[in-house]
């Protein structure tokens, strides 16, 4: 069998600009959610926390960014806004707030595997 140099080059060009132009950005760790002694504190965008709303600190995504979080053992999902910066703990990549984290059936578990997903900034 004999394969034509260009038409295989092709082929890799559209694989890769097709696989690279998904909309979505996805991220799997672990997600805890802020205990209460943080109500009140000033968060990074300036504002007070709430254990009422759908917020979460992640350490890189620009505040303001909506992630939905997925937890990846009951597949619950949740939308929510970054407001924070965190968490601080090895191996863990978002915290949310305690309203999230009962949309995601996850308060007795304290800590799940989740997986993130958010748009691309084009």
């Amino acid at each position: 069998m004999q394969f034509n140099f260009p038409v295989i080059f092709f082929v890799f060009i559209l694989m890769f600009v097709f696989s690279s132009c998904g909309k979505y950005i996805t991220e799997t760790g672990k997600a805890s959610y802020y205990g209460d002694e943080f109500v009140h504190r000033k968060m990074a965008n300036g504002k007070k926390f709430s254990q009422h709303k759908l917020t979460a600190a992640h350490k890189t995504l620009p505040l303001g960014t909506k992630v939905k979080v997925i937890n990846l053992t009951n597949h619950e999902r949740v939308k929510v806004r970054i407001t924070d910066r965190g968490p601080f703990v090895k191996g863990r990549i978002i915290d949310l707030s305690k309203k999230a984290a009962r949309k995601i059936n996850m308060i007795n578990d304290g800590v799940v595997q989740i997986e993130l997903k958010y748009k691309k900034k084009r």
